[in-house]
């Protein structure tokens, strides 16, 4: 963001009191001038940043995701989606990545409340490098953008060509196509090693990049997904959608079953309890092939 605000004049930011939470205090130093405090008022947070937005400005709306979309999603629907309104949403600390803060804190159902809005782009980098090059991405697409983030550190892939609505082929493979997202793409990338899959990096939940997943499942016939979200509206339904009306094939989505988070010492302990280990991916990929 602070590289962003030094190329383009008309980026502001916003947030509901976590500037320091969501590493925004080196862009309020140099920008002040662009940098809003709302306070813990989110639906503030939204209208402000829509009514930035249709002055001109590409107002990036920051919060951790169980607030935004969470806390706000009937302004984002009404402000920002039905408006068309060219804000870029930030929703950080998604998923499992918050252990120590517990249920209150964690989101797992933000990818699918932005996905069913018309007109919202959603974007879950797999690492740093991606989460730069979406944020660079964001600001030049026109239109209402979701940016899922990640708390925990991760693991740094291999450097490719980013482009909003592509799918990254990470791994070819025979045995199964697993697409995964976010913070579950090195843990695919493992498993695949056990089962001979097909991993794709699926960054771009919305709009969904049908052409790779059709491709890599016409070779493998089978598919599992990996996401740190709930199985219900995530990029498994994602993924299911397009299956069932273009190729039925033996499917499997991990994620969180239909339950709530808890609280716990390390992200690890939490992934090991809802099943998002490597072990457990290798296991579900070894019943689909089987």
């Amino acid at each position: 963001m602070y590289e962003l605000g030094g190329k383009n004049p008309a980026v502001v930011v916003l947030t509901a009191d976590l500037a320091e939470s969501i590493r925004l205090t080196r862009f309020l130093e140099k920008y002040t001038d662009r940098f809003f405090n709302v306070g813990v008022a989110e639906a503030d947070l939204i209208g402000i940043s829509a009514g930035l937005a249709l002055e001109g400005f590409i107002p990036f709306a920051c919060s951790f995701a169980v607030f935004l979309p969470g806390r706000c999603y009937d302004h984002i629907r009404l402000s920002v989606s039905r408006n068309q309104a060219n804000v870029k949403l930030v929703g950080s600390h998604a998923g499992l990545s918050n252990p120590g803060d517990g249920v209150s804190a964690q989101s797992f159902d933000d990818i699918a409340l932005m996905r069913e809005l018309p007109g919202m782009t959603v974007i879950v980098p797999a690492d740093a490098n991606q989460v730069k090059q979406a944020v660079m991405a964001m600001a030049e697409m026109i239109g209402p953008v979701y940016l899922r983030l990640n708390r925990e550190p991760s693991l740094v892939l291999p450097e490719k060509p980013f482009e909003v609505g592509k799918g990254q082929l990470l791994r070819e493979g025979k045995g199964v196509t697993i697409v995964a997202c976010g913070a579950m793409v090195p843990i695919a990338l493992e498993a695949a090693e056990e089962v001979d899959g097909e991993v794709i990096n699926m960054h771009t939940i919305k709009p969904l990049d049908e052409e790779m997943v059709l491709k890599s499942v016409k070779k493998t016939g089978k598919v599992v997904t990996v996401e740190e979200h709930s199985v219900i509206g995530g990029l498994g339904s994602a993924v299911s959608e397009v299956l069932s009306e273009k190729m039925p094939v033996p499917m499997k989505i991990i994620g969180i079953e239909d339950r709530f988070g808890q609280s716990a010492r390390t992200n690890q302990e939490l992934l090991e309890e809802y099943g998002l280990t490597v072990g457990h991916v290798v296991q579900e990929c070894e019943k689909l092939i089987s």
